[in-house]
């Protein structure tokens, strides 16, 4: 075990924020794993793990030890005719996983084609984009609890999935190192095809796709995140900085008869998703900057470090975009991301 003191945090966040840790870690085997938490352990450290750092904002230095998850490895563990099980490990980086299972032509991940951060992190939010979430093909998933060193396997019930949740998000929050993910895919062949976002069936049209396959569903998914997202490793972002939310039926119908163009998504029978992008758009804050933050002038859910902000810088411009979508909608925006 390599413990790296004075760690600097900048090219782990997507943010590109300037910190550093106290200590760190990279985290490439359980064995350094379990070193790591007994480390910890004796010496009463606060500890963060990261990933890609692309669901991070750092408001601040950290006074602790970070433990970089590095865990590899990619693997097909089952196989029937029409489902595959595969076991991919949490510091692989989510697409390049979503590569692989297109290679294998296992379908259920191409609309989550792009999204950056590592696997070990997808399941902590429930990460979803084009009507698919990981919940909708997750099998299992084991972790390494941080105070004791026990290893655990989760199913779908135990992590108790919501929108943009899980229960590693609020009652086991930072207690569990995720360490490997189960998926149960669909043998291409078999694949029910997700195109009912009309953005997939139009660039899908665009693109000249004779026939719908996971690989062009992929491709077509890549062609509007670059559209309409950043690229982190151009200019610092975390992608969507907030939760759509989600609000009582009573409340939107409230809401319709001043905003008639406001779009919507039924949740059930009682409750209405708003997308928080076209509220922020709507009160002009896309394209807004103030010193060094601005909120992206293509997709308003989108915060981006313009030069050199600091997290608090991007805290407080969420706060002022927060205050101002309540003072007008009596919607309050939850933010997506960690706060540090």
């Amino acid at each position: 075990m390599n413990c790296i003191a004075n760690f600097n945090l900048q090219p782990y966040n997507t943010f590109g924020i300037a910190a550093t840790a106290s200590q760190a870690i990279i985290v490439d085997s359980t064995l350094v794993l379990q070193q790591s938490i007994a480390y910890i352990r004796h010496n009463a450290l606060p500890y963060l793990i990261i990933g890609g750092g692309s669901n991070l904002l750092l408001t601040q230095n950290w006074q602790g030890i970070v433990l970089i998850n590095a865990l590899k490895g990619k693997e097909i563990v089952s196989s029937t005719p029409t489902k595959t099980i595969i076991a991919i490990a949490g510091g692989e980086m989510w697409h390049e996983a979503v590569e692989w299972t297109l290679d294998n032509n296992l379908g259920g991940l191409e609309n989550l084609s792009l999204i950056p951060g590592t696997v070990g992190a997808a399941p902590m939010q429930n990460i979803g984009a084009y009507g698919v979430d990981i919940k909708d093909y997750f099998h299992s998933l084991e972790a390494i609890h941080m105070h004791t060193g026990e290893k655990k396997n989760f199913g779908l019930e135990d992590c108790k999935f919501g929108y943009r949740e899980s229960v590693f998000k609020n009652i086991e929050k930072n207690k569990w190192y995720i360490t490997k993910v189960y998926f149960e895919l669909t043998n291409a062949t078999y694949h029910t095809h997700h195109t009912e976002y009309g953005a997939i069936s139009t660039e899908l049209a665009s693109q000249g796709a004779e026939t719908i396959t996971i690989q062009a569903i992929s491709k077509a998914v890549i062609a509007i995140r670059k559209s309409k997202l950043p690229d982190p490793a151009v200019i610092g972002n975390a992608g969507s900085f907030f939760k759509n939310p989600v609000i009582e039926l009573n409340t939107w119908e409230n809401l319709k008869e001043k905003y008639p163009t406001m779009p919507h998504y039924m949740q059930g029978t009682h409750f209405v998703k708003i997308p928080a992008g076209w509220l922020i758009e709507y009160n002009q804050w896309k394209g807004k900057q103030i010193g060094n933050v601005a909120s992206h002038e293509k997709q308003a859910l989108v915060l981006v470090n313009k030069g050199l902000a600091t997290g608090k810088e991007i805290y407080d411009f969420s706060q002022l975009i927060i205050e101002d979508i309540h003072a007008t909608f009596g919607i309050l925006l939850e933010r997506e991301v960690n706060i540090i």
